[in-house]
């Protein structure tokens, strides 16, 4: 979402006539598009935000913006600690950027803004071949460790024709994969719910991939189940986080679904759609997580065996529910817990590419692999990275090859023989 917020931002820049640079020495304008989910990020914005103060003493005219969650959630306090930001806004009010850049005073906007949905704004894409396409913002869940409702918004949906006329354009332009985009893609409601979408999209001549993130396992319907299975267009990966095995955690963490419940869906996707990967994100070291929750963690892992997941320690952010939560773990316990978390997940990643060895996938290449030469990258419909060492291809090619080599994070392919 953050990656995608900035390419608005860099469509907005370029109608007002501004051409990005890689060195803030020449910059006119320094904008740096935040993330909060973690305590983490927002340590490396203050961080990265102290080291252009000098840059501004000795270029004065030099505007510098903070834009993202942080900005939404700190607003003014940003200004209080760094007095040299000229202005602020959260990821509802990309829209406004264009009232900044011709205002000589310093602006702050955080309000909510309602019509979010309705605004189509330009955007700068750097890949011509996948895309990003946003169907909705914000979130209503309230999930007691997550920020996004507080700095995302409620949830709004844009229309469904204003998606469609996107996703359209963005085949025409030569793009083959687009990826929507929502905090909780499940619960889109516009003149079609989400798997009307879907359908729809998979009509478009020209796209050969359609992707979605990120789905809330409450809300994993049958209908959309159905469609994963049914349109040829959906690829077959989900990405359907967890974050934990324990059904008293996930009460404590307002997640509302039971461990048992989440299997009973993911049973459901392996009968209809065989093959499909399934990946997840975990937290590891929940306030109150005992010894027990997280053994049953490790054992949902074991269990449902996916593809990969994204894990993380716990990480307390402002005005969460979880932030005021009295049985925080120390941070031994909870480096310790994701460790094991990390190592289970490794082992059972690496069987599942081994498993791959010998298949012939269809991949979508995406260009050449950052490991030089020769060798093409491209991803298989099951979102899994695949090299290949050919001088024959153009990006944004389907081509079908023979999996030689699984390796911990991707696989290596060949062109096979007819």
């Amino acid at each position: 979402m953050n990656v995608h917020d900035s390419e608005k931002i860099l469509g907005v820049l370029d109608a007002e006539g501004y051409k990005a640079t890689n060195d803030p020495l020449t910059a006119e304008l320094i904008i740096l598009n935040t993330c909060s989910i973690r305590q983490k990020a927002e340590q490396k914005f203050y961080s990265e935000l102290g080291r252009f103060r000098a840059l501004k003493k000795k270029k004065p005219g030099l505007r510098i913006a903070i834009a993202g969650c942080i900005a939404q959630q700190e607003g003014m306090k940003i200004t209080r600690k760094a007095p040299y930001v000229d202005f602020v806004f959260g990821p509802q009010n990309v829209h406004l950027l264009t009232k900044f850049l011709k205002d000589n005073e310093p602006h702050i906007a955080t309000e909510d803004n309602p019509d979010i949905a309705l605004h189509e704004l330009p955007v700068i894409r750097n890949d011509r071949i996948k895309a990003w396409v946003t169907i909705m913002y914000g979130c209503n869940n309230f999930c007691s460790y997550c920020v996004v409702p507080y700095t995302r918004g409620r949830e709004r949906s844009r229309p469904g024709h204003a998606i469609l006329k996107e996703a359209a354009g963005l085949a025409e332009s030569g793009c083959r994969e687009i990826t929507l985009l929502g905090q909780n893609v499940n619960s889109y409601r516009s003149d079609l719910d989400f798997p009307g979408l879907l359908r729809e999209i998979d009509k478009i001549e020209g796209i050969e991939r359609i992707r979605f993130v990120t789905s809330h396992p409450k809300d994993l319907s049958d209908a959309l189940i159905d469609a994963i299975a049914e349109l040829p267009m959906v690829c077959e990966h989900i990405h359907l986080p967890l974050q934990s095995g324990s059904d008293a955690v996930l009460q404590h963490m307002n997640r509302r679904y039971t461990y048992k419940e989440y299997r009973e869906k993911v049973e459901k996707l392996r009968n209809k759609v065989p093959g499909i990967a399934i990946t997840s994100d975990i937290i590891a070291g929940f306030p109150g997580e005992t010894v027990k929750d997280h053994i049953n963690t490790v054992n949902a892992l074991h269990e449902i065996e996916y593809d990969g997941i994204f894990a993380f320690n716990f990480s307390p952010r402002p005005d969460t529910g979880a932030a005021e939560m009295d049985d925080s773990l120390p941070q031994h316990i909870k480096s310790s817990r994701l460790y094991e978390i990390l190592a289970v997940q490794e082992k059972i990643t690496a069987r599942k590419n081994k498993s791959l060895e010998g298949t012939r996938q269809e991949i979508l290449v995406e260009g050449k692999s950052r490991a030089g030469g020769k060798q093409i990258s491209g991803r298989t419909r099951t979102n899994k990275i695949v090299t290949v060492e050919t001088s024959d291809c153009t990006e944004g090619t389907l081509m079908n090859v023979e999996i030689v080599r699984a390796r911990q994070h991707s696989l290596e392919g060949k062109l096979p023989k007819e």
